[in-house]
């Protein structure tokens, strides 16, 4: 890839370890006989979907009508839409719906009424089930609940219910697989003791549907999972490594950053990337963290330098504390490549990526 052709912050994606993250993340369902629907919301690219379609994908998660609008009209026609159901969207459900088997969550009866006297054409409805991240969703604990919507859901029209549908994001809150394996086993819990009791009141094909990146990433227990969504693992990022979840050497983009100007005095260089760019995730514990500093290399990067990384962001600038032998090998107009926190976010705010290959990654405009 030639460099010179950068003239301000570009994320670039290394396309052979986000290739070998799909083949690994495949694997893992396979090995557990689920469903492969991986989450589209970090890549955002038919582009970069085909890659999935290659690895044997033919169903995938959204986080939005707008994102299944996009991945259905790009030949995508399995589509769960993983965020609560916004009835002011009705239209285009219906839309959608006509075209595909669609699939949305839910978590209310009255959402429930609403939708299905608002409908034309099935969807297919899971139960948001909170198995501890305390967002949205019916509480694990909460049986008489789910065996009510279920039941709602079921004498519906328009409603073709699937069973439970759970995100165990506090796994991000995990600080080591330790962490990863106790936050996935009460998840995976909650969820079985539910499908139980859904059972024994007649429902007799509940499925599961089940993931996040860290517990995808590390456990090996999912045996009564049908399909596994998890999203971030086609990049990972800094957050996963702190997780525990991925080693550096799996992050499959940087965000390649100008350099500004440099202060070797203040122990600074300044960089054209900021929270427009980055967004303002930032690693917990410690001094703040927006990023680690690697350089370019004819690979792509190299290792993040010991003791460089963003310290702080504002719109356009980002403020790298460098060590002074890292500052001495760089100069204002050269590149400094940022390691992101949250890659999805990153990759979101930039909208599109360019390849080592040297190819431009579109995304969803």
């Amino acid at each position: 890839m030639d460099l010179s052709q950068i003239h301000r912050p570009t994320l670039l994606l290394d396309v052979n370890k986000a290739k070998r993250n799909i083949q690994r993340m495949s694997q893992v369902a396979s090995k557990a006989g689920a469903v492969f629907r991986p989450h589209f919301k970090t890549h955002q690219s038919l582009q970069i979907g085909e890659w999935f379609r290659a690895a044997g994908v033919h169903a995938i998660t959204v986080s939005s009508v707008k994102m299944a609008e996009y991945f259905q009209a790009g030949g995508w026609h399995d589509i769960t839409i993983a965020f609560p159901v916004n009835l002011r969207e009705l239209p285009s459900l219906n839309k959608l719906a006509s075209l595909g088997r669609i699939g949305v969550i839910l978590d209310s009866a009255d959402v429930a009424r609403q939708l299905s006297a608002g409908l034309k054409h099935p969807l297919h409805v899971w139960i948001e089930v909170d198995c501890g991240q305390n967002r949205s969703g019916i509480h694990w604990g909460n049986k008489e609940a789910v065996l009510q919507l279920a039941g709602l859901v079921s004498t519906l029209p328009h409603l073709n219910f699937k069973g439970l549908l759970s995100h165990a994001g506090h796994s991000y809150q995990a600080r080591s697989r330790k962490e990863i394996e106790a936050v996935h086993a009460q998840a995976l819990q909650g969820l079985v003791l539910l499908k139980d009791a859904l059972f024994r009141k007649g429902f007799r094909d509940v499925q599961l549907s089940y993931g996040d990146t860290p517990t995808c990433s590390v456990c090996t227990d999912f045996a009564e999972v049908d399909e596994l969504r998890p999203g971030n693992f086609i990049y990972y990022d800094l957050m996963q490594v702190q997780i525990g979840a991925c080693s550096e050497e799996d992050i499959a983009v940087a965000l390649a950053c100008p350099v500004a100007a440099v202060y070797p005095d203040r122990g600074i260089a300044i960089l054209h990337g900021g929270a427009v760019h980055f967004s303002k995730d930032s690693l917990t514990g410690g001094e703040t963290h927006f990023g680690h500093i690697a350089l370019p290399s004819i690979g792509g990067w190299t290792a993040a330098l010991p003791g460089c990384h963003l310290r702080s962001l504002s719109q356009e600038h980002g403020v790298a504390a460098m060590n002074k032998e890292a500052l001495a090998l760089i100069r204002p107009g050269e590149l400094l490549m940022v390691l992101p926190v949250h890659s999805c976010l990153t990759a979101d705010l930039m909208g599109g990526l360019l390849g080592l290959d040297g190819i431009n990654y579109a995304m969803m405009p």
